[in-house]
This record gives C-alpha cells, structure tokens and sequence, in this order.
C-alpha cells in the first residue's frame, strides 16, 4: 500500500480547510451594553430576593425543639456509668422532662441527633459490605476485606452486618409521654416503620434468602457486630418483616451524614388517636431513654428533635440566605455599573481619547 503524502514544513500541520477546523461556523455573538446588562442584573437580583424572602417564610412557618439529653436530668447518671467499659453490657434509663409552649400541627416527626461524629471519614464510610446488606449468600459468611478489622469476632465468626458504620450502629430507644394540664397522661405513639427511603429499603438491603430455613437459621454461623446487644435477626423479634438487614433503624444508620452535627430519623407521630390528631398539643413532655450509646469517646453529644415540616423540609436557613446574599451581591454590582455608566459612559464623550 502506498503511504499517504504529507505535506513538508508549517503547511503539514494546518488543519482541513473545514468550516469546523477553521472556526466559520455560524455563531451569534451579543453585543453587551448597559442597555442589556443592566436590566438584567436588576432583574435577577428582584428574582433572588423573593424567593430568599419566600423560602424564609416557609422555613419561619415550621416548628422545631431541640432537647440535649446527654447529661440532662437523670441521664448524667447512665452518662457516668457509660464511662466504664465494663458496665457496657448494663442497662441504664433515664428520663428528661420539657415543654411544648404551642401545639405542633401536623404531621410530626422525631429524630435523634449526634454532635462531633464524623460519618463522612472516607476509612469509616467505606468499611462496609454492600454484597453482604443486599443479601448475597457468598458475601454473608465471607465478608469484604473492607470491613477489616470488624469482619470477624475473636472466635473467627463472620460478623453480619460486617464494618465500622454497622458496629457503632445508635442504640438508645425512647418513648414519649404526654402530660396534660387536666392531669391526662398518655403514651405518645410513634410509627416506627416506614422512615427510611424507598430505594434503601426496596433496593439496597435484603436479606439472604435460603429454601426451607427461617432467619435465624439463615444466619446461623455468624455472630453480632462487637457493641450490639442482640442479633441482627432479634432486632423486632415480634415483627418478623422487620428484622436482619431490613431493619429501619439499621437502614437509617446505614445512610451516612455528610456532617459531623446531625440527626436520623426515629419515628413519626401517629395521629389516629386523641389527643393526637392534630399534632402534639402544648403541655408537658417526658421522654425516657434507654441510654446506651456513648459519647464520651469522641467528645460529643445526643439529644432528640421534634419538628414540623413542609414542601421545603425542616428548619434549614441556608438556602433562604443564600439567596438573599446572591441578591444583595448581584443589586450592589448592578448599582455600582449604573454609577460607572452614568458617570463615565453615558454619552460616550470621555472615551474618546
């Protein structure tokens, strides 16, 4: 085959004479004048002050109270008693009282809330087994090697769920009490299920099935990551659709926070009942806690959020002032051009030099 002639010197490397290689196509260059510019700065700084006003009101409309229990009431008790390793395996419950000034309308839901923990380390966030939580048979007693070292418990058992997110799993429990000022105490209900996301719970966590074996059969040969108490298959021994790696709680747990402040969700108000049918009216509260988790180790703190929320979601100020801030950038540049405009540009005379 005879070889393609190349042009010698400069000419060789010229691009084809195309309308692509030599920048001919058709292309629509504005020409920018304060006519133009500056209209539209004034318009888009009047279009993010109202949706930063807008979304404030909205955030404004939701009600939210925060209740730090890590050494309130009579926790600072279990709190001292959580600072011995070996008092690990003993329970300890404490209660914190508060009060609802005005009734909380609506749907009302109540999370937990951790300071100072670091989720979002890559080391940690990485030291789990997605074959293992999606139910793989293989995965189940052979885990990941990104688990190490909470792969296995000292005898050599597998451990499921394996890593360092499923080990430091949270663990307090609570229950609500509502108390009345016509002496009424009730029982605050919370729908415990149905907290996590659809994808989580329908595509992400199964649990491995096995013909003819039940759960804990399934998982027979494994053992319970090193801080859990009970089993993955016990964790609602009287909800069987509820338990091992289906598990709400532990599905919530398993969604990382990008923040070392944060707060999971725990239940929702189940407003079927009086006097709950509206939301939570205003009264006294209790909350008891069964308090497990330790804090001390990474200087941290827990407590409980209850709050409403809209279209928007909780009480999030950051993207009202975001934009409020954009506004009052983009109208300071817009005033400052048509000074400039004004003063030097207007008529054109002072630019001819």
């Amino acid at each position: 085959m005879g070889k393609a002639k190349v042009k010698p010197g400069p000419l060789g490397r010229r691009p084809d004479n195309s309308a692509f290689k030599q920048q001919r196509l058709p292309a629509w260059s504005p020409m920018l004048t304060a006519n133009s510019v500056l209209p539209f700065f004034y318009v888009m700084a009047v279009i993010c002050m109202v949706l930063g006003v807008w979304l404030l009101l909205t955030v404004q409309s939701t009600q939210e109270i925060k209740v730090d229990y890590t050494d309130a009431g009579t926790c600072n008790v279990c709190l001292e008693m959580r600072k011995n390793v070996s008092n690990a395996a003993k329970s300890c419950s404490c209660t914190v009282r508060f009060e609802i000034q005005k009734a909380f309308k609506g749907d009302v839901f109540f999370y937990y809330g951790l300071r100072n923990f670091h989720q979002n380390l890559r080391r940690y966030m990485d030291s789990r087994d997605d074959g293992q939580l999606v139910g793989k048979k293989a995965n189940l007693k052979n885990p990941s090697s990104y688990c190490e070292p909470f792969s296995k418990d000292p005898s050599g058992l597998p451990v499921a769920p394996c890593g360092a997110v499923a080990n430091s799993m949270f663990n307090d429990s609570f229950s609500l009490t509502y108390h009345g000022s016509s002496g009424l105490t009730a029982a605050v209900p919370l729908l415990r299920r149905g907290i996590t996301w659809y994808t989580d719970k329908n595509i992400k966590f199964h649990n491995p099935k096995i013909d003819n074996l039940t759960l804990p059969q399934v998982f027979e040969g494994t053992a319970k990551p090193l801080y859990w108490q009970r089993p993955v298959y016990q964790f609602e021994p009287l909800d069987p659709n509820n338990n091992g790696f289906i598990n709400d709680d532990l599905i919530v747990w398993m969604r990382e926070a990008a923040f070392p402040n944060f707060k999971k969700l725990y239940g929702i108000l189940n407003r079927t009942n009086k006097p709950f049918k509206n939301g939570l009216p205003a009264g006294n509260y209790s909350v008891e806690i069964s308090y497990n988790f330790p804090v001390q180790y990474f200087q941290g703190r827990k407590g409980v959020v209850l709050t409403t929320l809209t279209w928007f979601g909780g009480q999030n100020y950051f993207l009202p002032i975001a934009y409020l801030v954009t506004s009052g950038l983009i109208l300071l540049v817009a005033v400052v051009l048509t000074v400039v405009w004004w003063k030097f540009g207007k008529n054109g005379n002072n630019m001819q030099e």
